[in-house]
């Protein structure tokens, strides 16, 4: 058990019939009355974020999630598969579970998997990843206004803002934190 005190950063807890992540907390002493714990808790099955207000005396149970990487496979339209690289034990996830992360990700390609007492529920894709531009319109000799972007499709479907210059064939390093990001040609 963890008391409400003792909240920090990146903390993940059982708490109102679900696993939270605490994403920032602030303990506050009012000049009168008892002092409590403001947090802002976020779900790390469903994404949603809550504000929540703790005794720093309560108790919740802590969290224990494990994380393992993990080989893309393939997908069967249903499923994603993705397998163990150690037992070679194979995982089918869907599409709810990979959302965010599949649209980074092609056959091969190494993830890091979540789980929570045995049963996996989200996927991460790598930080940066390179993947081959399929579709997009071609860049104007002598069109070089500075900032203009163009929209550019990769292997995977995944459609994103990269410069004038990127041309269907060119190799991309995209950062995958936040919805993917333009870096650099390969």
């Amino acid at each position: 058990m963890l008391s409400a005190s003792d909240f920090r950063n990146g903390v993940t807890i059982e708490f109102d019939n679900g696993i939270w992540t605490v994403v920032s907390f602030l303990h506050v002493k009012p000049g009168k009355g008892a002092a409590f714990v403001r947090t802002k808790l976020k779900n790390i099955k469903t994404g949603s974020v809550i504000e929540r207000t703790f005794n720093p005396t309560d108790k919740v149970a802590k969290a224990i999630i494990e994380t393992k990487e993990m080989e893309y496979l393939y997908d069967d339209g249903d499923l994603y598969y993705f397998m163990d690289g150690e037992t070679y034990e194979q995982i089918g996830l869907t599409k709810e579970q990979v959302e965010d992360a599949i649209v980074f990700m092609k056959p091969n390609t190494m993830a890091t998997v979540r789980f929570y007492k045995g049963a996996a529920f989200s996927v991460e894709a790598p930080t940066f990843v390179e993947l081959e531009v399929t579709a997009t319109e071609p860049g104007f000799k002598g069109d070089t206004a500075s900032n203009t972007t163009k929209p550019a499709t990769v292997e995977t479907g995944f459609t994103l803002q990269v410069p004038l210059f990127i041309n269907v064939g060119d190799v991309l390093k995209i950062d995958t934190r936040d919805g993917g990001e333009y870096l650099s040609r390969v």
